[in-house]
């Protein structure tokens, strides 16, 4: 192989170097932007993990998986997954092995950013061809077939899109048409572009066939430079509407990754790491039929991929309207194959929001400490806190803590617990009957975990009661403890610093009582069916113990959706605006998907889950607790 074309230039390269050179400074200004706005503490902690090993090598294998390989569509789909896949990883190869071609035949033109794309106008054959040519000719080929085997299904998927594993996708906005229509239109004009000069560049068995044809019925010579200046054009287009449209996330979400890897959060909307997960998105639409709210189509509109297009757009009116609305249930950021974490993004929106209320701290210092009990009988167990003076102060806790050494477990109830007795009674009971020594933090009534007033993007008065509680719990002497609402466990796990306590659900706790047998439990030959809620499945990943537990106590039977997929009870307290009705029909949903296969019961681990399925479910609807506490033998 040699260059054929005096000084490695031709005219219809402009196209592309225009384009290329506009989203490189695009992606320059973009990046001081992302760095100006992000904490000092952030951007330090960003370098420090490009140094780390460790980070590096999840940076690695993150980058190959999500990026190229798109592992994560490829379990949901298979069609899906190779559509994605052979356009990502098909790509990548093919400037690859450009590279490579220019390295090894002409490395005087090394560096030209043109050069490895349009490699086979520039250079000649000579010759017989050797073994490595004709290996370079077919790795060319196979990747370009690659990419045109994955558009094929990405245009057939625009027009069937249920073929692909997608009930709905995402409307298109016009720059995501002038990209779409360029990126279509990139590669069958490559083809065109290299079989037109296999005759003097050379092919294999995709380009040497079609010069062939195109010898014998196109005059191949007039051809040759109107298909490079089509498939240059093609690129530079592209390249310009790519910030503007949903495949900025392609030269982005490399980076997005980096920054996750990490350890960095958005705690704006719209600034710094926000702004990369953001042109990360790549409005996919697996988020549409993963939102419960798009049992109705009217909500739609709703779903996490359109509030991600307003903020883009800086539209505050829209972004609000979607992020009020949002159930905060989890499941699109659990199936996002990118790992934007949109519900993240909506929190941070709502505590942009002006809130003139003047919240009332006073009562927390009334807050009452858990006091010690050596054996907990349930007389005790109506009893098991003693109340501090409203002036309760650190050294009081301190002498609290002292005091009860001896006590291991900590019962955090929890605000939806304490109106669903039926767990209470059934808890209380399984710690009496396991021997367990706890200490009944909320018996009572305590302290809300926080929970509602993050969601409402008012951490500053969540950080007081988080303070609070933090004070109430390491003062309580215990080294563990045990929660029955998942949304309380998640707080917990994610607000509060509670080193050296361990923080269990209670079907955690109760899954290591009959593993350590101090319980048993009877096979009762009962059918049910397991709903995993959304705080304790997505929110904390505990999706193996309750199995565990309801496995030795009858028939497991599956629903329609179960595991990170398990669709919300609709009764989340993450909705600020949706209605009644609108709940109404998210939880008829959720039902419908547990009851596919005639379960005599339904089983959940969650309070609010309880209460929400209890009002509309023809089925019955229990607790695990109370599940257990009813087949200990």
């Amino acid at each position: 192989m040699r260059e054929r074309i005096l000084g490695g230039y031709d005219n219809f390269v402009l196209p592309f170097m225009i384009g290329i050179a506009f989203i490189f400074i695009y992606l320059i200004i973009g990046l001081i932007r992302i760095f100006r706005h992000m904490p000092e503490e952030d951007r330090n902690r960003f370098f420090r993990s490009l140094v780390s090993p460790s980070i590096m090598l999840k940076n690695a294998k993150d980058i190959l998986y999500d990026c190229l390989l798109h592992v994560k569509i490829f379990k949901r789909n298979l069609l899906l997954g190779y559509m994605h896949a052979s356009i990502a990883l098909g790509w990548f190869m093919l400037i690859v092995t450009g590279h490579i071609e220019v390295a090894l035949y002409v490395p005087q033109r090394n560096g030209i950013l043109y050069y490895p794309v349009f490699f086979r106008y520039f250079v000649k054959q000579e010759g017989d061809l050797s073994l490595k040519g004709a290996f370079f000719f077919f790795l060319m080929d196979f990747f370009l077939l690659m990419v045109l085997s994955g558009i094929g299904l990405a245009i057939y998927k625009r027009f069937r899109s249920i073929a692909l594993g997608m009930r709905r996708t995402t409307k298109p906005c016009l720059a995501d048409r002038i990209a779409l229509a360029c990126l279509w239109s990139i590669f069958p004009l490559r083809l065109l572009a290299e079989s037109f000069t296999a005759g003097i560049a050379g092919g294999s068995f995709l380009t040497k066939p079609m010069n062939w044809l195109f010898a014998n019925f196109l005059s191949n010579d007039l051809h040759i430079l109107p298909t490079w200046w089509a498939y240059s054009t093609a690129l530079g287009v592209f390249f310009l509407a790519l910030p503007f449209s949903r495949y900025m996330h392609i030269p982005t979400e490399a980076f997005l990754i980096m920054l996750r890897n990490a350890g960095i959060k958005a705690t704006h909307p719209r600034r710094g790491f926000a702004e990369a997960e953001i042109y990360s998105c790549s409005s996919c639409g697996i988020c549409i039929d993963a939102c419960p709210m798009n049992v109705q189509k009217k909500n739609l509109k709703f779903s996490s991929v359109y509030m991600i297009r307003f903020l883009r757009r800086r539209n505050a009116k829209k972004t609000k309207e979607i992020a009020d609305k949002c159930l905060m249930c989890g499941k699109c950021v659990a199936l996002c194959p990118v790992g934007v974490d949109s519900c993240n993004l909506k929190r941070a929106h709502r505590a942009t929001e002006n809130n003139n209320i003047q919240y009332d701290y006073s009562y927390l210092s009334a807050a009452k400490h858990p006091a010690p009990h050596n054996t907990p009988t349930p007389t005790q167990a109506t009893s098991m806190q003693e109340t501090s003076s409203p002036a309760a102060t650190t050294e009081d806790s301190c002498n609290v803590a002292q005091a009860q050494k001896e006590d291991k477990i900590l019962y955090f109830a929890g605000c939806m617990t304490h109106l669903t007795p039926s767990i209470l009674k059934s808890m209380v009971e399984i710690f009496e009957l396991s021997g367990s020594k706890y200490v009944f933090a909320d018996k009572e009534g305590g302290v809300c975990c926080g929970r509602p007033l993050i969601l409402a993007g008012r951490k500053d008065a969540a950080n007081e009661v988080i303070a609070r509680n933090t004070q109430l719990i390491q003062g309580s002497g215990c080294n563990k403890v045990v929660l029955s609402c998942p949304i309380c466990l998640k707080v917990l796990k994610e607000e509060y610093r509670l080193q050296g306590i361990e923080l269990l659900h209670h079907t955690q706790f109760i899954d290591s009582l009959i593993k350590e047998g101090k319980i048993k439990v009877k096979d009762n030959g009962e059918s049910m069916v397991y709903h995993n809620p959304c705080e304790l499945g997505r929110g904390c990943g505990i999706y193996r113990e309750p199995l565990n537990v309801l496995e030795q106590i009858g028939e497991l039977r599956k629903a329609g959706k179960e595991g990170k997929e398990s669709i919300c009870c609709g009764g989340s307290l993450g909705s600020l605006t949706l209605t009644y009705d609108e709940r109404a029909k998210i939880t008829q949903g959720s039902l419908n998907a547990l009851t596919i296969n005639n379960p005599s019961k339904i089983v959940t681990a969650c309070p609010l889950c309880l209460k929400t399925f209890a009002d509309k479910s023809s089925v019955p609807v229990e607790d695990i607790a109370k599940i257990v506490r009813d087949n200990i033998c």
